[in-house]
Parts: structure tokens; sequence; C-alpha cells
């Protein structure tokens, strides 16, 4: 579906890419993955046509349909919801509109003998038959399958889009992206304003989806459920890896091991060249060995290791002491307009060193509920006690907005740090993401995520024995979160958290309590031990487990052009479907052979690069003939893939 081609890609002096090759088709499952700025989201673009590389180039084949979701940024107003979602429906939308003149000017017409009453008739039940073909009948009940999917109400149809807050906007976007069906997603952090039944909801479709899907994602169990391939972006080249996340850490792992060795042979080899030079640089009798040897070595290809940081062994201050009690809440009710209640006889006890998460739906009243634990919302009936010697540190993004903006990275760092922390303070930034000089910039040049990860930061080295944070894995890479869990799994307070990160927090807590329908429920366990509970739930509400119901496939409404016509139509989809299936067989067929054959010649190339290769240490000349031979071969291969790829777009081309 899509080739990139030789992509370069250069900000001034950094290389994001660099004569870099990918290839896109049917139903591909990649994840993006690479440290922050490696240049995951510039791929993105570049692959959507949203900018244009350096160098190279982004082939599209014919009828390839590509549909972008960035992080943020998007804002839709002048239209409900339901009108904004429907307006992305495509042909849907222009058949219908032509439907609509036709029943206008049928309506118009006083003759209906005509012949150019006939046409009309004739022209509405061929679009009739392209409405039904694209499942026009059923594009309500689509567009209100996945509105609730992704956690909007009825009532939320009828009103204007500009009403919606920013991670709602983000939510419209991605509704819009699912409805237009294209052949191609591209996704960019799709479950940052999701919460967790929505984000299994998404996870879900995107299982069932018939397209191909590329994404960059810093939830592993999101990227681990959907994805089975992994491309990694350092140091300006790309790294292909046939499996999820997991398998990718895994891999990457066996194949550092590997490159450390490279590079130390090579290293070693080096230091044996360059003192043979700098021992005979003047001796005549020596003088053609050593200009070989400077020769050799400035075509030498080095090998390149990743810059990694130390591992961050972060530690919260030791939790100050307490009594047995965090918080106790007896009959909590809370409304924003003292008539409608966001909670409602609320009950809860939460012990000194429990480790809970919040979950439930946006609009639940989690955040609600964790404002009033922490102190930072009134309530309208009830009692919340605080324990003895409970000292509270709440992290929320508004957090963010009390940071002073005169002061440095880490001058705001250094105001709350003290004994061990303080000397290590470049560490524990560089673990949240601020690298280098970054920690003097000021935080009035920050942006909006760089200030939500300093207010973290700056919260977590703080004494305290109860930790209450609001969505804290939101602006952290994979690594920044890694750091931040291994040290609340260490820390020995009280810890609440709202967070839909399921890894992050199947590593942490061990309850969960549910928000929902202005009341609260306790599961002991982790997310993962929540969402089995929950499915279990669901089946004994439905014991039969039933089915989902099967396309009807009737015709909901007949042409007014005769039944002929549409039967003869009906057999001839039939007849390129048989075609189709037989193709897309061949072309994944042809596209696995140009794995291996691709992986087989890297392997031959790694080998060929390599110094022993011309000092005896191999059969040149079988290799030279197997790398020429398998060129040839993947020419072949790749000549076949794009005829084979020709004639099922041509048939996909009729089917519609």
């Amino acid at each position: 579906m899509i080739s990139l081609n030789n992509i370069s890609m250069r900000y001034g002096a950094k290389v994001l890419f660099d004569e870099v090759s990918l290839r896109i088709s049917g139903k591909d499952r990649v994840s993006l993955v690479g440290s922050n700025g490696a240049g995951k989201s510039t791929m993105l673009k570049v692959i959507a046509g949203l900018i244009r590389s350096d160098e190279g180039e982004v082939a599209i084949s014919k009828h390839t349909t590509v549909g972008y979701l960035p992080q943020e940024g998007i804002q839709y107003t002048g239209k409900t919801l339901y009108e904004e979602i429907y307006s992305s429906a495509g042909d849907i939308n222009k058949i219908q509109d032509e439907m609509r003149q036709i029943e206008i000017e049928m309506g118009e017409s006083e003759d209906t003998a005509t012949d150019e009453f006939m046409d009309l008739v004739n022209e509405y039940g061929e679009l009739q038959e392209r409405f039904q073909m694209l499942d026009g009948f059923k594009l309500k009940s689509k567009i209100e399958k996945i509105l609730i999917g992704l956690g909007f109400f009825e009532k939320d149809f009828e009103r204007m889009t500009g009403e919606f807050s920013g991670g709602w906007q983000m939510r419209i976007a991605l509704a819009k992206l699912l409805l237009s069906n294209p052949s191609i997603l591209l996704l960019d952090e799709p479950t940052n304003h999701l919460d967790i039944e929505s984000l299994i909801w998404v996870e879900n479709y995107l299982k069932a989806y018939q397209g191909a899907i590329v994404m960059v994602s810093h939830d592993r169990s999101f990227l681990d459920n959907i994805t089975d391939r992994t491309v990694e972006i350092s140091l300006g080249n790309v790294t292909e890896y046939s499996g999820n996340y997991s398998f990718y850490v895994k891999e990457k792992e066996i194949r550092k091991q590997l490159l450390e060795n490279q590079y130390d042979n090579q290293q070693s080899y080096l230091r044996q060249q360059e003192r043979f030079i700098e021992r005979f640089r003047y001796k005549a009798t020596k003088s053609r060995q050593v200009q070989s040897r400077i020769k050799l070595l400035d075509k030498l290809d080095l090998v390149e290791l990743e810059d990694e940081e130390s591992a961050v062994n972060f530690r919260f201050p030791p939790a100050t002491h307490s009594g047995k009690i965090a918080i106790e809440i007896t009959g909590l009710t809370k409304s924003y307009d003292g008539k409608i209640n966001v909670l409602e006889d609320i009950d809860l006890l939460i012990s000194k060193g429990e480790k809970i998460v919040l979950f439930g739906v946006n609009g639940a009243g989690k955040s609600t509920l964790t404002r009033i634990i922490a102190g930072f919302e009134t309530f309208n009936k009830g009692d919340v006690k605080e324990g003895h010697l409970v000292e509270r540190k709440f992290y929320a993004q508004n957090q963010a907005e009390a940071l002073n903006p005169e002061l440095t990275v880490l001058q705001t760092m250094e105001q709350s740090a003290t004994g061990e922390v303080l000397k290590n303070l470049r560490t524990i930034l560089g673990s949240f993401l601020f690298r280098g000089d970054d920690v003097f910039k000021k935080v009035s040049v920050l942006s909006g995520g760089e200030k939500s990860r300093l207010a973290l930061a700056k919260m977590l080295i703080e004494p305290s024995n109860f930790l209450i944070l609001d969505e804290p894995t939101n602006h952290l890479d994979m690594r920044s979160k890694e750091v931040l869990m291994n040290a609340l799994q260490k820390y020995n307070g009280t810890v609440l958290i709202v967070s839909h990160d399921r890894e992050f927090i199947d590593g942490i807590v061990d309850k969960v309590i549910e928000v929902k329908n202005k009341k609260i429920r306790t599961y002991i366990g982790n997310a993962t031990d929540y969402i089995k509970a929950k499915e279990q739930e669901a089946k004994l509400l439905n014991p039969k487990n039933k089915k989902p119901e099967q396309d009807n496939k009737k015709a909901e409404v007949k042409a007014v052009n005769g039944s002929a016509a549409s039967s003869e139509e009906i057999k001839k989809k039939k007849e390129i479907n048989k075609q189709i299936q037989p193709l897309k067989k061949r072309i994944t067929d042809l596209e696995k052979q140009t794995g291996i054959k691709e992986k087989r010649l890297k392997e031959l190339e790694d080998q060929m690069g390599k110094d022993e290769f011309y000092k005896g240490g191999f059969d040149i000349v079988k290799i030279t003939n197997e790398y020429n031979s398998l060129k040839e071969i993947l020419k072949t291969v790749y000549s076949q893939w794009e005829q084979e790829t020709e004639k099922l777009n041509r048939l996909e081309e009729q089917l519609n």
C-alpha cells in the first residue's frame, strides 16, 4: 500500500532519518518506537503526507486511503456532535445527497411516463444499490456504536462540538477517523484521552479492523494487544522486529549484546591499526602498508551504539509516620449545581500503605473524588476525616500552573529537595526527560507537557505519606514510566492513582475502586484482575452468551428499478470476491517471501561488511554468489507483488 523509499529528514544538525526504507501493506499492525525526539511523530506525518522529507519518496498505491490522528491540537466547532461525525462518512454522504436531489426532481415532475422520469427512476435505483453495498442503511447505528464506545452519551449527540473540552475533541477526531474507515490508520498516542472502558473498546475495535494500522503509543499493554510488528527509530535508522512490544524488548536486548560485541571488536581492531600507523608512519619501508591501512580505516563503516543513560534508581523520601487510617469518608454527596449529584452517599476507607487505582468512564466523578480526598474540592454532604499525621501530596495536570515561571527547571527542583535527593537532582530530572541543558530552561518557556512532568517530579521528591496522582503518566515515555513505577513499588506510604495505563497500574496497585453511577465499588487486585472480573460479570448478566447480531443479508430497501438488474449485480460481485481471496493470499505469501529473503540479504551484507570477510574467514565466492542471486530473486518477487497488488486494486475498484 505504502512504501517509504530512502527517506532522509534533518532538523538543523540533527538527523532524524537517513535513507530509511519501509513498507506497509495489507493488515499490517505496526508500532513505531524510539526515545523521545527520535522522530516517531515525524515519521507518521511523512507517511500521512503532511510534511515532505528532505530526500526520498513516499509511494502510495492507487485507491489507498490514509487516516491520521495527531496527539493534540484538534478543535471542532459549528456542528452538533452527530453532524460532525456524520460528515466523515465520505461516499455514503455523497450518494445520499444525490438520492435526495433525485427525490426532489421526481416529486416536481408532472408526467411520470416520460423518458426523463424513467431515467431518474433508474439512476435512483442504482444509487440505492451502491448505498446498500456501502452499508449506508446501517450508518446511523455505526455512528452511535462508535460514539458510545468512545464514552459519549446519547444526550451528547445534539451538543455543539465547540462545547467539548480538548480531551473530548480528540475523541471526536478518533470517531471520525474510525467511521471513515481508511486503508491505513496512523495513530499518534490514541489512548492519551481515553478512560479504561473506552480504551478497551478501542483496542477491540482495532483488533478487528480490516485495514493496516501504524501507531505511536507509550501504553505497552495496548501495543502488545494490537501490534505484531515493531519498527524502532534510532540514530537516523529504522530496525524492524517481527513481534509486538514485549517481543521487541527481549529481542533488542539480544541484538544490543551482539552490537556491543561488534563495537568492542571493531574498537580493538581500530586501536591495532592506529598503533601500527603511528609506529611506522615515518618509516620508508612501511609507507605503503601505512597508507593502505589509512585508506582502509577511512572506508570502514563504524559501528554506532545508541546513547544510553545510566539506570536511575530513584526512590521517594521515606514516608513520614502516620496512623493506620489514611482517609475515611462517610455519606459523601457532591453536586455542582445543587440539583444533580456527581457522587452520592459514598463510603470509603483507605488504610495506611494501600495502593489503589480509581477506574471509571470520563465524567463518572473520578477526578472529583480525587480532589475531595486531596482536600482541593468541597462537598455538599457527608464527612471526610484525615488520618493521624497524614501528609497528602496531590498531582493533577493543572498543578503545573503553580510553578514559578521565573525559576529554571533545576532551581524549581532545588526548592523541594533535601538530603541525598539534592545530590541526584540531575539524574532524577533526566528520568523525567529533562536532559543536558534542558535543566537550565526557565519554566516560562516550557511546553504544557514539560511543565506537567516538572510538577510531577517536584512533588515526588517532597516528603509525604499519602500520594494522590491524577494521570501521572500522560507525558512520560516508556523509560520514565518505568522509573516512576519502580519508585512507587518501593514507596512505603499510601498511594491513590487515577490512570488507564494497565501495565503501569498492574505493577503498583493491589485494589481497584470503580466509580460508576454516582457510587463506588471495590475490586481486590490490579487492573488485569479488574478487567477479568468485569468480563465475568458480563457473562453472568448474559448467561446465554449471545453472539453479536449477524448482518442482515436481505436488502433493507429495494431498488426502485426492478430486481433483475440487482440480482445480476450481486452475482457479479460474488465472482469478483472469489477472485479477490486467492489474490490476497498470493500477496501475503509474496510478502512473507520478501521478508525472509530481505532478512537473509541483510545477514549476508553484515558478513561482507566484516573485516574478516576479506581475510579468509569466509567463503567469499559462495557468499557473493548467494548475495547476487538473492538480489535478482527479490527483484522478481517485488515485480510479482506489484502486479498482484495492482490486480487486487482493480477488482476492489469494481466492487465500489
